[in-house]
């Protein structure tokens, strides 16, 4: 049968917010993806499931999903703890596996989860859904047109306030935190500038130096700044969190011009402003649909056999700058 002529079938490993308000309703979107199976330990969710999305497949445990022969991919919006076991698990039962980000919450976890997947010929992607907006097209144009001169600096920001005390995020023995939750976010962002400067491959430049400050409470980083130089000269000014007032955006600057980019890792219209000289010119957005853009992606990439979009020596480069962070501060 030809590969692209037949859907890939999904299950979902746990009923999380992401789950339910964004992936799901994704692969429903989706033109090349079906959602077949989902699996919770609390039967109460698989009953909103089903009388949200239909009469699909429900599991109480996780293995029962993964050894259900017709699926074909995995997405893991489980804990941040859990990422790896359950990755492996999945990819040794050879399912294709998108997993939330943090991929891993070390370099070292990362590295196993995908050697666990190339021995095992599945597809892994990290779900870094902002990269699949029109947004960041438009980003990544201006930086290849060289309107911005030599790019000395960016400065990048996600932060919001969580007012919910019972959160995960709040939880260290699940992962929490806000470098991981939020701040993976302007790394990223970072080291995508890094590498389009520099004309590298995706993932190929790191940080000759790193240094963080934190804010920790009750076990985890509530708020942190970062300051990351590359052997170019670029510096990255990066901050984020969760104790403060909702602030998303980036500037990048060079020595012919500065790029703004509001609502950076976000999916909706608005407009990039660029500066060069005295000159100052909105750069129209488009509305995106980051989330099926990405389950699509992934879809195609286990369908044709072509790489992701989003690739592996990203996620692991941003593990590493993770690390060097936690370390620093």
């Amino acid at each position: 049968m030809n590969p692209l002529s037949r859907k890939v079938r999904w299950g979902v490993l746990g009923y999380a917010r992401i789950a339910r308000e964004s992936l799901i309703p994704a692969i429903r979107r989706s033109e090349n993806s079906e959602f077949l199976a989902i699996a919770s330990r609390e039967e109460a969710k698989l009953s909103e499931c089903r009388a949200r999305f239909g009469e699909v497949r429900g599991y109480r445990a996780y293995d029962e999903l993964l050894g259900d022969p017709e699926i074909d991919a995995v997405y893991i919006p489980l804990p941040n703890s859990l990422h790896r076991e359950w990755t492996i698990k999945a990819a040794e039962m050879g399912k294709h596996v998108l997993c939330e980000k943090p991929l891993g919450l070390n370099a070292g976890e990362c590295r196993t989860m995908v050697d666990a997947c190339r021995s095992n010929r599945v597809v892994l992607m990290e779900a870094f859904m902002y990269r699949y907006t029109d947004r960041i097209r438009r980003v990544l144009e201006v930086l290849r047109s060289g309107a911005l001169g030599d790019v000395r600096f960016v400065g990048s920001t996600f932060r919001f306030l969580l007012s919910n005390p019972a959160s995960i995020k709040l939880r260290p023995e699940l992962g929490g935190g806000a470098l991981y939750d939020v701040g993976c976010y302007p790394i990223n962002l970072a080291g995508l500038v890094a590498d389009s400067v520099a004309g590298a491959q995706p993932g190929e430049i790191r940080p000759e130096s790193v240094a963080a400050r934190f804010v920790r409470e009750g076990g985890v980083d509530v708020s942190f700044s970062a300051v990351l130089k590359y052997p170019s000269g670029l510096i990255a000014s990066l901050n984020g969190g969760f104790n403060a007032h909702r602030r998303v955006c980036s500037e990048i600057i060079g020595t012919q011009g500065v790029l703004e980019v509001p609502d950076t890792f976000f999916d909706n219209a608005g407009a990039l402003t660029l500066t060069t000289g005295d000159k100052r010119t909105e750069i129209p957005v488009a509305e995106s649909d980051r989330y099926r853009a990405e389950v699509e992606d992934f879809a195609d990439a286990i369908r044709t056999g072509r790489p992701a979009g989003f690739g592996l020596p990203e996620t692991v480069r941003n593990a590493e700058t993770l690390d060097r962070l936690l370390a620093a501060g």
